[in-house]
């Protein structure tokens, strides 16, 4: 920093990039041209001080040794870096201060200044550093709210909710001192059997669109940059392993992958986008200009960052072999559109500094990408006169990252995500059912996931992710079992606890305890499922792919056995991806599914079970019959269903997407078109209506799929185009209106344009993809038209006045698709 530089405010004139009072392009250009070409490449490249995650400090006796990203011991040479050698011509990201080891808010923001201060004053003009942290299921921090993960933040089918959920996170991140999160996934699920399953919003690419668009609101209207991942195709690797080959064409990506990112940046203002490991039919994504740049900035007009995911710019190198060293992988990722390097600078070192001296790279491609980080600087007011690194952590002392008020959004997203797969014989477990019974006196509780909550939370929730290498500390918030839950939700029963087995592995020790406390009892609740970690520590996440659909371990066995005593045995499933559970469902007496709930979690199943909580869950993903024959999502052409009878395996579901049970009934009739002809530019409105027929207030999620009858190349059968749900009263209904553009039918031709075309489609409403009682046919006429980035992007919903006491819940939902 030069004395300038130190010089107080007051004292001096500002400089032009200094001042507010420019316009921020005007202040960028103004720094651009003060940075040398060092200090241009420095802005490009991340420090991870303090990084412990490549090993356990105290390995529990006989834990594994836990990475938290593949083949980080061949980088382990950035980590000897000091973080003032690093800064030494500025730096662009500082990396996860608070969420690398356990730190208090006060302890966390004490580094951030700490790391800001070095970056600051060891740096010719002292820029300041972006502060990222990752936020998948909230702030991956020590004693942060643990949010529901994705998956459930999808069968909730409510944007309001996750909106609020992502701007309590961005609010509690931007009062310790950071400026941007890594979320959300808007990867879309190809097959079930991939770990990261539970980090998505599921299997359709509309419902990920629409809920992750109001992801990135909440969070960017909190004041934190959002970024979308992993673009894109890495969901769809070839047999379900992480980081494996996409073996997908254009034309697919097109349709099925990008949509969700295209309408997270229309509709939600997303500012940063982070570049998926996998090749696409041979091309990394990380040195893919057609992806990086002529989709997602010439054809979107995106202006934002591209940031490479953690490795991706030296992976070119050591896992992809497109590259020869690190410097060349620099030099295709910068020039495909990559323009900061995380979490350590490797690619986009000083190197890069002696190839334009070379002229082999063009300066003009490091402006390039400066000129956007510079620009989301500015934005952010790191570079205004007033900011400092302590008045950036002002709000430290203060957050609770685990609040009331937190809570409470976490136990209102846990409770409408719990799926009611089959009430069955036993739910509701409180009051009486049409058969006379009564709530049980004794219950007997087993399971592997029963009494460990961090089942409830996934593999990038810090109890998962973090606090494995330190041992001693718990899980930093208080988490509820279900046991906890249904010990207080029960107060009249006696419970018995026993776990019967782990998660994984072939113990059956436990069995003849839990055999015996389900024989003694009038019901059992046996909750099993997933634990998540990190690349194999885990049966679900990031790493953890699975081999088939079985449950993990022997938990089958287990409940094959419970059911074998005679005692009606409620099965809950808290996992992170789907599970076959055909062979299940003929011994249990009830199926819940729970997508790892989340801390509150607990209370959410239990309020499930004794009926106090109404379900409202749909499922974001199918449930398979059989665990083999996979993948298979919905959105299958005619020749991936099994309507042919051309294989003997049958591609059914046992629940199909969009389903979701209740202690009520519903049902949806009457569908009404406003047209049965619309030209390819014009629009329609199909409505239903929706009544409560049962004898208990509740929610239904109204359903609308389109199917192109006749197309050029082939398309879904089904394909989700709207919902809406809707709150009801007993014997109360209401009308259900959608807004149809044509565009909402374009899809991407043997041309590899995206087009509408003139010809019969279908229309379809109902509750599930295998519920859908209403339909009509409406002609499209005219010429067939193409279409961009300026298209219909979604299907507008409106509920009738009907249901006007629950409209306020609607609300959010109408305003994210409209």
């Amino acid at each position: 920093m030069t004395a300038l530089d130190r010089t107080p405010t007051a004292n001096r004139a500002l400089r032009p990039w200094q001042d507010p009072a420019l316009a921020v392009a005007d202040r960028v250009e103004a720094l651009l041209a003060e940075l040398t070409l060092e200090e241009k490449i420095g802005q490009l490249g991340s420090r991870w001080v303090g990084n412990d995650m490549s090993q356990a400090e105290e390995p529990e006796p006989g834990a594994e040794p836990l990475n938290v990203a593949p083949m980080q011991d061949v980088f382990a040479a950035s980590g000897t870096i000091p973080l003032e050698e690093a800064a030494r011509h500025g730096l662009g990201h500082l990396t996860r201060v608070h969420g690398s080891v356990p730190v208090t808010p006060e302890e966390g923001a004490a580094e951030v200044v700490r790391q800001q201060r070095i970056v600051i004053e060891r740096s010719r003009l002292g820029i300041p550093a972006i502060v990222h942290e990752e936020c998948l299921t909230g702030f991956t921090a020590y004693g942060a709210t643990v949010y529901p993960a994705a998956i459930a933040w999808a069968a909730t089918f409510d944007p309001g909710l996750v909106e609020r959920m992502a701007a309590a996170i961005g609010r509690d991140m931007r009062a310790v001192g950071v400026h941007q999160g890594l979320s959300p996934v808007l990867d879309v699920v190809r097959d079930y059997r991939w770990g990261r399953v539970e980090e998505t919003m599921g299997e359709d690419p509309y419902l990920v669109a629409t809920l992750g668009a109001a992801y990135v609101r909440g969070l960017e209207n909190a004041g934190i940059i959002a970024t979308l991942k992993h673009f894109a195709g890495y969901s769809a690797s070839r047999a379900a392993r992480n980081h494996g080959p996409v073996p997908m064409g254009r034309r697919e990506l097109l349709d099925m992958i990008l949509p969700t990112f295209e309408t997270a940046i229309a509709l939600g203002g997303a500012r940063s986008v982070m570049n998926s490991y996998s090749d696409v039919d041979g091309v990394p994504a990380g040195a893919d200009p057609w992806l990086l740049t002529e989709v997602l900035r010439d054809d979107w007009g995106f202006t934002g960052t591209v940031v490479s995911d953690y490795w991706a710019v030296p992976f070119l190198t050591t896992m992809h072999r497109v590259a020869a060293d690190t410097g060349e992988a620099g030099v295709q990722a910068l020039t495909a559109g990559i323009d900061v390097e995380l979490p350590d600078t490797l690619g986009f070192g000083q190197d890069l500094a002696d190839r334009v001296r070379r002229g082999e790279l063009d300066e003009e491609l490091i402006d390039r990408a400066v000129r956007r980080l510079l620009t989301q600087k500015v934005e952010l007011g790191l570079l205004d006169p007033g900011w400092t690194p302590e008045q950036s952590v002002a709000g430290a002392a203060d957050v609770d990252l685990d609040s009331p008020a937190n809570r409470a959004l976490a136990r209102e997203l846990a409770e409408r995500s719990i799926i009611l797969l089959d009430a069955g014989t036993a739910l509701p477990l409180l009051g009486s059912g049409p058969d006379g019974r009564t709530a049980p006196r004794r219950v007997a509780v087993v399971g592997p996931a029963a009494h460990d909550p961090r089942t409830f939370m996934g593999c990038y929730a810090f109890p998962n992710h973090v606090l494995p290498r330190h041992p001693g500390l718990g899980l930093g918030i208080e988490a509820p079992s279900v046991l906890d839950a249904l010990t207080a939700e029960l107060p009249g029963a006696e419970l018995r606890y026993e776990k019967g087995c782990e998660v994984r592995g072939d113990d059956r020790s436990g069995f003849a305890a839990a055999v015996e406390a389900a024989r003694d009892a009038d019901v059992c609740v046996a909750v099993v499922g997933d634990l998540a970690g990190l690349f194999g520590q885990g049966t679900s996440g990031e790493g953890c792919d699975a081999e088939d659909l079985r449950l993990p371990g022997v938990q089958a066995d287990l409940l094959a056995e419970l059911a074998a005593t005679g005692t009606p045995v409620v099965v809950v499933v808290v996992s992170g991806r789907p599970y076959a559970l055909g062979e299940i469902r003929d011994g249990a007496a009830a199926l819940v599914q729970a997508f790892m709930p989340g801390e509150e979690g607990g209370a959410a199943i239990a309020g499930v079970l004794s009926g106090r909580v109404q379900p409202t869950g749909r499922l974001p993903v199918q449930i398979p019959r059989a665990p083999g024959g996979q993948p298979g999502t919905y959105l299958q052409p005619p020749l991936g269903t099994d309507s042919h009878g051309i294989s003997n395996l049958d591609p059914t579901p046992l629940f199909p997407f969009g389903h979701g049970a209740s202690y009520t009934t519903f049902e949806v009739s009457g569908l009404r078109l406003s047209a049965t002809e619309v030209p390819t530019d014009g629009e329609f409105t199909a409505t239903v209506t929706v009544r409560n027929t049962g004898g208990r207030a509740g929610e239904e999620v109204v359903q609308l799929y389109l199917n192109d009858l006749v197309a050029q190349v082939t398309r879904p059968v089904l394909q989700l185009t709207g919902y809406a749900r809707v709150p009801l009263e007993p014997g109360e209904s209401a009308d259900v209106t959608f807004r149809i553009h044509a565009d909402r039918t374009a899809f991407t031709g043997r041309d590899l344009r995206r087009v509408v075309e003139p010809g019969d489609i279908e229309v379809l409403a109902g509750t599930s993809a295998a519920d859908l009682p209403c339909r009509a046919v409406v002609r499209l006429t005219g010429r067939a038209r193409h279409v961009g980035h300026d298209r219909r992007l979604v299907t507008p919903a409106e509920v009738s006045a009907g249901a006007a006491a629950g409209q306020s819940r609607q609300g959010g939902a109408d305003a994210a698709q409209s």
